[in-house]
């Protein structure tokens, strides 16, 4: 009875764990009670593999960042110290941003996630959902408003509708895909507005041809709407061979 009493004090007397979040509150709010991590502290990936991150930034207390807890930051994340309070190096913090942004908890400050939103969004960019970030329905209206929720900083405001518009680049050029494209891979096919090329810098002669070679296609018109004559995704011979007439090529 002696010793179970005293396994009871000794365990009521010992210092409890903390998990406070410590040392940098970037990419951090409070939630009433205490600090924790945001959704965009995690967002990211890491540069370097998980695995080395995880030798290289070894969690304190077993916990790594993740949204909504307090898991403390490993100390070379901010700092040369071993223990806390410890003083902040800024080399130490950049490093971590390099290599390791997701294991340390800064995601929100890399280059593709630190930058501001719109002033008035189409919706609440602080409650967007990594499912919202990839969503055909979400995205471009996410990269035009709120660009720092899913990563597209350096988006310029524009993103492709779906994600892998890139698997098969060939769709880019082929006349029957162009509505597709355009819709939906804007920016791996060059379609956002400030990739597309003005007509002044493509060889389209006007004027100085007494007949054009007939366009060999009733979809020319459509295809000069949306592109066709202009962008340079598309060779010379290309739109001679469709549309010389509609795109007034010799």
């Amino acid at each position: 009875m002696i010793s179970l009493v005293s396994i009871l004090i000794a365990s009521f007397l010992a210092p409890e764990v903390s998990a406070v979040i410590g040392g940098d509150l970037n990419c951090t709010s409070y939630n009433g009670t205490a600090f924790v991590y945001t959704p965009a502290a995690v967002a990211c990936s890491n540069t370097i593999s998980d695995a080395s991150c995880a030798v290289l930034y070894a969690a304190p207390n077993t916990l790594y960042p993740a949204a909504g807890n307090d898991a403390q930051r490993a100390h070379a994340c901010y700092t040369t110290a071993t223990a806390t309070p410890a003083a902040f190096v800024a080399d130490m913090k950049t490093a971590a941003l390099t290599n390791c942004p997701k294991t340390c908890g800064f995601c929100c400050q890399t280059d593709a996630y630190n930058c501001r939103n719109a002033n008035f969004p189409r919706l609440n960019c602080a409650t967007i959902t990594l499912s919202q970030c990839n969503s055909v329905a979400w995205r471009t209206i996410i990269a035009q408003d709120c660009p720092s929720s899913c990563g597209f900083c350096l988006s310029g405001g524009c993103v492709d509708a779906v994600t892998n518009c890139g698997t098969d680049l060939s769709i880019c050029q082929n006349i029957g895909m162009q509505d597709f494209v355009n819709q939906y891979c804007q920016k791996t096919c060059g379609r956002c507005a400030s990739s597309t090329t003005s007509s002044s810098s493509v060889t389209v002669t006007s004027g100085t041809c007494t007949s054009y070679i007939a366009d060999t296609t009733t979809q020319c018109a459509a295809w000069a709407t949306n592109g066709f004559c202009t962008n340079t995704f598309y060779t010379l011979a290309q739109r001679r061979a469709r549309c010389a007439t509609t795109c007034r090529i010799c």
